[in-house]
């Protein structure tokens, strides 16, 4: 009985679709000529959220305090205030390891891998190179460019300097190289150049640190070297005391060396500052200090602030930056790797009194703002999306043109509850540039998914992103029992599928383990019990189909004891008929004001060894209708 009826319903429908040709064709030859072109609807990338990928480099403009980032494929962010965000990229895709700002002139220097050179005017809306410099013969390791200077300084890998003409960028002729820079006695090499500043009271002079240890100041003036610092340990970096007259240099070997320009025989100090004292009286063995940087402060005992230096020993050990201020060592341990770190100071004048006021790091995944003014040095907290892919992001979802009360709504319940993270109460300090008309006049919002199961409601309504309400699907179900030693899965609440009415705020989650949860926006808290609604999917084989008698009831009943026979010795674990589901929670539940777990759609696999994914989930909330 049931082929007849298939054949006579393909047969039906065939006739339709011969209708529809036919009109079709027929009214083709009516169409009228339009005036549409393809360059018409270009897709043109207009803004990018979230943190710089691969980032390789930092730099701050005090006076217009503006930030930039660069990353490893050559792409430039600039940061303002929030709201400001600019994107450029490079030509070619080379990393950028140093960025110099010509400091409130509204430019830059990008110093690329390579060994070219770019000046940027970020004076207009959309920054562009007007400048590139590239040098053939030898490979750029460090640049240098002081404040108020036309001069700027490149050290490279053969151990030379040579001096670029900013307003012109083009090289001026003189090079210090580095055979009458270090003694005329030494016949090895000193290695390339690691560092370069000039002295702040007296620009005349230049300190060139080399990778061997060695470092030289030079008298530009008389084109001859004043004095000469030997060190056996390899030099990561230096810093100046403002007066000009001593400078401070972190080594491979975990310590700081404070070294004056009048006794340059020996270090007037040096200090292993995370190394303990052996029993034979020699300090532990440190892991290199990659950089320090030396500040002063009015009235107050001057901060040191360097990346690295921990001892060996210490195994596991989260990188860290070390504020050594007075007699006081505080140890900031970071998540991420460290790039980079700069210190934000009162003055750009390098002259004077510093006054430092916050520690910008630059770490691989996020970027981290530390407040030296306030006891403990809490963190700023970022106005900028950085921790958009703080889960990756499996699911992203657009709304535009959103009811005007939804995003206050969703603003207001997200700040409910939230605990004291222990912020900064500063403003954030990066607050330069200004806005354009980059508010939309209707609301849009943006809903991330992520692979351990939260979701994030974002405001896309202007340049930068805001969090407007975090979502965690987990909560509702019971914890799974941990895997056993050796073996591992995908987290099972990984979100695959988003659906969202704006209007009456319903919202629709797939999974990774085929959970359709249907949630309700409340502005209340409320206590009531989670619906759990069984659906099983009968899937259907060549064999099933040669037997349209199979009764599906019964195998599903088959599979349901099967699953739950097993469900005792693991819990989401896959079989040879399905997927056993992580159990939700059950009884009168107390839920907090937002988005409120109504109903759970379980959808077991009948006939098949592998779990069931939703590829499609839509819904109608003005019929009441969910689809999947």
């Amino acid at each position: 009985m049931p082929r007849p009826e298939t054949k006579r319903s393909s047969g039906f429908f065939k006739g339709v679709l011969d209708g529809l040709r036919s009109s079709v064709s027929q009214r083709s030859e009516c169409l009228a000529d339009e005036n549409l072109q393809p360059e018409l609807f270009r897709i043109l990338k207009t803004i990018r959220h979230g943190f710089p990928f691969q980032p390789t480099a930092i730099a701050f403009d005090p006076v217009q305090r503006i930030l930039a980032l660069a990353t490893k494929n050559g792409s430039l962010r600039l940061f303002g205030r929030p709201g400001v965000d600019a994107f450029v990229q490079h030509d070619i895709d080379s990393p950028v390891f140093q960025i110099l700002f010509l400091v409130n002139e509204g430019a830059l220097v990008t110093v690329c891998a390579d060994d070219t050179m770019h000046l940027w005017n970020i004076r207009q809306k959309m920054p562009e190179i007007v400048h590139t410099l590239k040098f053939q013969k030898e490979r750029i390791t460090y640049a240098c460019l002081p404040f108020q200077s036309k001069w700027l300084y490149v050290g490279t890998e053969r151990g030379n300097v040579h001096i670029v003409n900013v307003e012109s960028f083009t090289l001026s002729g003189y090079v210090i190289n580095w055979n009458k820079a270090v003694e005329i006695s030494r016949k090895s090499h000193p290695g390339y150049v690691v560092h370069l500043s000039d002295n702040p009271v007296d620009p005349n002079k230049l300190l060139i640190g080399y990778e061997s240890g060695t470092a030289v100041l030079w008298d530009l003036k008389n084109k001859a070297a004043d004095c000469r610092f030997q060190c056996s340990e390899l030099l990561r970096s230096a810093s100046w005391h403002h007066e000009g007259r001593q400078f401070m240099c972190s080594y491979n070997d975990g310590s700081l060396r404070t070294w004056n320009i009048r006794y340059p025989s020996k270090p007037e100090s040096v200090l292993y500052p995370h190394a303990k004292t052996t029993k034979d009286k020699n300090p532990e063995v440190c892991h290199p200090i990659n950089k320090v940087e030396w500040r002063t402060a009015r009235g107050s005992d001057s901060f040191i602030a360097f990346a690295g230096g921990m001892s060996v020993e210490k195994k596991k050990q989260n990188p860290c930056v070390t504020v050594i201020h007075g007699k006081t060592t505080t140890v900031l341990e970071m998540e991420h790797s460290i790039i980079d770190f700069i210190t934000l100071c009162e003055t750009p004048w390098p002259g004077d009194y510093q006054d430092p006021y916050a520690i910008i790091v630059l770490l691989y995944n996020d970027l981290v703002v530390i407040d030296l003014t306030s006891s403990g040095y809490p963190c700023y907290q970022n106005p900028y999306p950085m921790d958009l892919h703080e889960s990756p992001v499996t699911s992203c979802s657009y709304f535009a043109d959103c009811p005007n009360d939804l995003i206050p709504a969703l603003y207001s319940t997200g700040t409910k509850g939230k605990k004291n993270q222990c912020f900064s109460e500063k403003e954030w300090p990066v607050d330069g540039g200004g806005w354009g008309i980059s508010t939309l006049s209707y609301p849009e919002v943006i809903i991330t998914g992520h692979a351990d199961g939260s979701l994030k409601f974002w405001d896309a309504s202007s340049v930068s992103l805001q969090i407007l309400y975090k979502l965690k699907i987990s909560r509702i179900f019971e914890k799974p029992k941990p895997l056993s030693t050796g073996e591992h899965e995908d987290d099972p609440f990984a979100i695959e599928r988003v659906a969202f009415c704006p209007e009456s705020r319903i919202l629709c989650v797939a999974d990774a383990s085929s959970h359709v949860i249907i949630f309700e926006f409340q502005q209340q808290e409320i206590q009531s019990e989670i619906i759990v609604l069984e659906i099983p999917v009968f899937y259907e084989t060549d064999e099933d189909l040669d037997n349209p008698d199979a009764d599906v009831a019964a195998a599903y009943q088959q599979v349901k004891s099967e699953n739950q026979n097993s469900a005792s010795n693991s819990d989401g674990v896959r079989t040879h008929c399905g997927y056993i589901p992580t159990k939700v929670k059950s009884g009168v539940l107390k839920r907090n004001p937002g988005f409120q777990a109504e109903i759970v759609c379980l959808a077991p696999v009948i006939n098949k060894n592998t779990p069931l994914h939703i590829t499609a989930l839509t819904i109608n909330a003005a019929i009441g209708f969910l689809w999947q």
